[in-house]
């Protein structure tokens, strides 16, 4: 018993020493947090050394509270927003300025081209003015733009035209505290571009996109440029593969409709050069090529049909298919475009040297019809072939001397020339043949030199193409 006694006291002991021990702990953590709490009351009382300091004063600003709705800071449910700012009094003036990121496609089929662009208005409404010590503007996206008024632009000449939904709506909305609001929001357009392609491939094109309020006059919106030409920018990375884009610029003209009134319509102008290079080789350079292909039957024998008719043949239809392929991608215009003038001056170069080939060929047979018939009438002319069998009279044929060789070859294709001109003499000197041929105007028109029209030919050909290459370029450069 006394030592359950002894363990008892001496635990009632334990106990008691511990709980002397907690105590000023607990004292000393309750008057730290007593004395941190009186620190900051005095600071945000200004109280103390440092109350002129920024750093431990601030005042409470409403737009960073978020406690605060913004419909209640912008009080949106208090005015009309069906009706534009300052409505009764003189026009809002808004500001636009554009941003364009791209030029996508331009269509000379459809006359008409795409344009993604970043499109920004500003003016200022009153009644979305709120309280700020600091001036900082509150930003918004799509939400909140359908419960407030907005200019209802639209984009004249419009084809096509959507704002960018990925992931959202590319729409902001930034409202600064007195009232003046940024509206921004991106968005693709196809517009039309009317072309004038009578210089195509060689051309330069200008496009315009034009802006304009759909509702509103001029007695209720004045549009502008915000910064006149500086309004406008663009990316430097934008390029094109058939065009060069040289100039990008503005202006601001007032648009009539009979019904409604006069507008403000603002415009975009660029400029576009188109690149040649593609043009010389897939158009050009196969053109000039056929035409050069085609002068090669002017040094083949005039005998050779098989070789000269399908040349002739081939060149054509290479033509034929290279202007097919081209108007297929062209707009069907009702005028001339120089690629046309270029390409049908060429086919008719080509044309031409069949029909050459097919003039030589037919001088030659009446040449050889009439060369028969002068046989038939002529005495002895088996004899002509053979020197040894036939001494032929001077005064009858005219010839003081001839050569066995010369006449040996008479009627040899290869000698064609020669040959036709000693049976010419020889049927002139004949009285009784003479008379008969001066009674069908004579044999001496009989001879052609079919040679000599291939002769001229490779000459003519090549200097009348190298002229119009030299007027066409000239003029279209």
């Amino acid at each position: 018993m006394q030592v359950e006694t002894v363990l008892m006291l001496l635990c009632v002991w334990l106990a008691g020493t511990a709980a002397k021990m907690v105590q000023p702990r607990g004292h000393k953590l309750e008057t730290y947090k007593q004395s941190r709490l009186r620190r900051d009351t005095r600071m945000e009382g200004g109280d103390g050394q440092k109350s002129g300091s920024p750093i431990y004063k601030r005042s409470p600003d409403l737009t960073k509270n978020p406690m605060t709705k913004s419909e209640q800071l912008l009080r949106i449910d208090d005015h009309d927003f069906t009706m534009r700012p300052a409505f009764g009094g003189p026009p809002i003036p808004v500001g636009v300025d554009v941003q364009v990121e791209s030029i996508d496609t331009i269509s000379e089929v459809d006359m008409d081209f795409t344009m993604t662009l970043y499109l920004r208005h500003y003016w200022k409404d009153e009644r979305l003015s709120f309280p700020s010590n600091n001036n900082q503007s509150m930003t918004f996206d799509s939400r909140l733009v359908k419960k407030i008024w907005v200019p209802d632009m639209f984009f004249v000449h419009s084809k096509r035209s959507f704002i960018h939904d990925t992931t959202t709506d590319n729409v902001m909305l930034r409202v600064y505290p007195d009232g003046n609001v940024l509206y921004s929001l991106r968005v693709t357009v196809t517009a039309m571009c009317n072309m004038d392609l009578s210089r195509f491939p060689l051309d330069t094109q200008t496009c315009s996109l034009e802006i304009e309020s759909y509702a509103y006059t001029d007695d209720d919106l004045m549009l502008y440029w915000k910064k006149g030409n500086e309004s406008l920018n663009t990316d430097d990375r934008i390029s094109l593969s058939q065009f060069l884009i040289q100039k990008f610029h503005t202006t601001t003209k007032l648009a009539f409709y009979s019904s409604t009134g006069w507008y403000n319509r603002l415009y975009i102008h660029f400029t576009l050069r188109r690149h040649i290079f593609f043009f010389l080789l897939q158009t050009y350079f196969p053109a000039t090529l056929m035409v050069m292909l085609s002068w090669v039957s002017f040094w083949i024998d005039r005998r050779a049909v098989p070789a000269r008719v399908p040349l002739g043949i081939t060149t054509v239809l290479t033509m034929s298919t290279i202007i097919t392929g081209v108007n297929a991608s062209m707009p069907r215009v009702s005028y001339i475009k120089a690629v046309d003038i270029y390409l049908w001056v060429s086919f008719v170069f080509v044309f031409l040297s069949v029909i050459e080939y097919a003039a030589v060929n037919y001088l030659s047979t009446v040449q050889e019809r009439k060369e028969r018939k002068l046989r038939e009438r002529l005495p002895c002319t088996c004899g002509i072939g053979n020197p040894d069998e036939m001494m032929i009279d001077p005064q009858i044929t005219g010839y003081g001397s001839m050569d066995v060789n010369t006449t040996g070859n008479y009627g040899m294709p290869e000698n064609g020339g020669r040959q036709e001109r000693i049976l010419a003499q020889v049927a002139l000197n004949d009285p009784q043949i003479t008379g008969q041929v001066k009674a069908s105007r004579g044999y001496v028109n009989i001879w052609i030199d079919t040679h000599a029209i291939d002769k001229y030919s490779r000459v003519v050909f090549p200097g009348a193409y190298i002229l119009f290459n030299i007027i066409y370029w000239s003029i279209y450069s």
